[in-house]
């Protein structure tokens, strides 16, 4: 599994203290996060059933000209 599939999504962690505005910032910047990771996993799965399906295809074809 290619490792932008399996690495953890970097998620913004409030101060020990927060204020509103760093709650309101926060719940934005891991909006943006998460729809940003989940979009780099989504790719790397796509790319690895695609290489998969290639290579299927390929050793078919291979194997149908003997």
């Amino acid at each position: 599994m290619p490792p932008a599939a399996t690495r953890p999504c970097a998620l913004a962690i409030l101060p020990a203290e927060p204020t509103t505005g760093d709650l309101e910032a926060a719940y934005v910047l891991r909006g943006a996060q998460i729809v940003a990771c989940d979009g780099a996993r989504r790719l790397a799965v796509e790319t690895l059933l695609a290489e998969r399906a290639m290579q299927a295809a390929q050793r078919t074809g291979q194997g149908a000209g003997r």
